[in-house]
């Protein structure tokens, strides 16, 4: 049988501290309290504990400073600040500085058991496997233990790397807590492997796992979608739906692409993450939720919040913990890895044999740009297979990029064009190939700025989807799929820009042409 859990509440008003107190014993906890910084250090030299309560504001200090001595300590309670609403600064600070959890005063005491659940939990789950960031022949002491699950999703990130070495790190020590974590990479990077990875080493790792893709959904639905929505709220509304929220409880909500998020949008969703409880819409109150937020954006969302385009307070509630993963481009060294791995899966999926990966291949790999990451190293190699006829795999790089440089440099081999009587066989001698240099033209002054900066990338959006549906004859599927978006994303857009397509005005409507 299973020892119960012991607890420390430490805070300087009795009442409160008398009221955690009885909460807690009736949920079967072993309960100590303190009033004051002093008197919980000497509880802590007397004992262990499962979890620490703590108030932030005490008479003879704060409550950091008691998160400080247990990390300098490195003792193993788990623990959970107590701040005033409003005091989002003080919750951030105490999760950079160790916290598990957070709570904001006045207490919810449903929220307050189930904070101290899942920190008794963490505390009291069965010892995990000690993860190493440096190759096996480098073990390094003190690695951050993580669950069976949690070693399979790091070994899904291919790469030894020193980058990625420090990523797999970083994942394995932060998932531990309850800490906001902001995955930030460029586009095709494996943003939402790593968030994957973060919620598998938790102790999150049995409950859901909820993506959600923020710039994919259209703006009058984001509360909805987010929140949930009562039966008969709005027209079309037969039944009580759940949101994304609801569905993530007990797990972690991953929120891709967090900067493309309407200000409107954002300030509730701050409201959501603060107060953990969401309001669905038709609903008169709220309902706690006990998520984990991850979010991933590919912008500068430092840029984003001087710009007035993103909230700052949102900006600093997500971004207490950030992972950056490195661009291709940074970890060349982790191509032969990666290739091996992505092509075993493409093989496995299509029924093939793994095809053989030669030396050429991966030297012109190598020389390639891959500004679009893993995602484009993924493409290629997928038209490789598809169009392979032989043995070894040859590489279209021509086709991957519209406008892409023939060569490195400014030279070119020239050949000379095959005269009627070669064509036709004849054995004439041909001449030699000449080098012809490329004269620099004279460099044409840049364009002018835009007046209305929005109003000129719509236009060039609404150029680039006009082309690829005109190309694709208006299947809106196949469009999509040129532009690596998703249907909903096309049609969102197609309808944002006022598109008109055959079949319908405004491409509002759903046509065969998505067939």
């Amino acid at each position: 049988m299973q020892r119960p859990a012991n607890i420390l509440v430490i805070d300087d008003e009795p009442d409160l501290r008398t009221l955690y107190e009885l909460t807690l014993l009736r949920e079967g906890y072993r309960v100590e309290a303190a009033g004051s910084v002093s008197e919980a250090w000497q509880h802590l030299e007397a004992g262990q504990f499962d979890a620490v309560i703590t108030d932030m504001r005490l008479p003879d200090g704060q409550g950091m400073e008691i998160i400080h001595r247990i990390q300098k300590n490195q003792r193993s309670e788990r623990c959970v600040v107590m701040t005033a609403y409003g005091s989002a600064e003080n919750a951030v600070e105490a999760l950079k500085a160790g916290a598990f959890d957070y709570l904001t005063k006045p207490v919810d005491l449903k929220q307050f058991r189930a904070v101290v659940a899942s920190a008794v939990q963490a505390q009291q789950a069965p010892p995990a496997k000690a993860w190493q960031a440096a190759p096996a022949d480098q073990p390094r002491a003190g690695a951050p233990a993580v669950p069976d699950s949690g070693v399979a999703a790091l070994d899904r990130l291919v790469g030894d790397s020193e980058p990625m070495r420090l990523v797999k790190s970083r994942i394995a020590k932060v998932a531990r807590g309850m800490a906001p974590v902001l995955v930030r990479g460029e586009s095709g990077t494996g943003k939402e492997l790593v968030a994957r990875a973060v919620h598998a080493c938790s102790q999150r790792s049995e409950g859901p796992f909820v993506a959600v893709n923020c710039g994919a959904i259209p703006e009058n639905l984001l509360e909805a979608e987010f929140f949930g929505a009562r039966k008969g709220s709005y027209t079309g509304s037969s039944q009580d739906r759940d949101g994304y929220f609801q569905a993530a409880r007990g797990g972690t909500l991953f929120l891709d692409e967090i900067g493309d998020l309407p200000l409107a949008m954002q300030s509730k969703l701050l409201r959501a993450i603060q107060e953990r409880s969401v309001r669905s819409i038709g609903s008169t109150q709220e309902d706690a939720v006990d998520v984990r937020i991850v979010s991933a954006t590919h912008k500068d969302l430092h840029a984003e919040v001087q710009a007035g385009r993103f909230r700052q307070d949102l900006f600093y509630r997500l971004n207490v913990i950030e992972i950056a993963v490195p661009a291709l481009r940074d970890r060349r060294e982790d191509l032969p890895a990666l290739c091996a791995a992505l092509l075993a899966r493409i093989a496995q999926d299509g029924g093939l044999p793994v095809p053989h990966l030669s030396a050429e291949l991966l030297r012109r790999l190598a020389q390639h740009r891959l500004d679009g990451n893993v995602r484009e190293l993924e493409n290629l190699l997928h038209r490789a297979v598809a169009l392979n006829d032989g043995d070894e795999l040859h590489l279209d790089l021509m086709a991957q990029r519209p406008g892409a440089a023939a060569a490195p440099a400014d030279l070119a081999i020239a050949e000379p064009a095959p005269s009627s009587a070669s064509a036709l066989g004849s054995e004439a001698p041909r001449a030699p190939a000449t080098l012809a240099v490329a004269v620099a033209e004279p460099k044409s002054p840049p364009p002018a700025l835009p007046s209305d900066l929005q109003a000129y990338l719509d236009q060039q959006e609404r150029e680039i989807l006009v082309r690829a549906l005109h190309e694709s004859g208006f299947n809106r599927t196949a469009a999509a799929a040129r532009l690596g978006m998703s249907l909903r994303q096309i049609r969102y857009r197609i309808a944002r820009l006022g598109i008109t397509t055959p079949g319908g005005d405004e491409g509002a409507s759903t046509s065969h042409a998505d067939d």
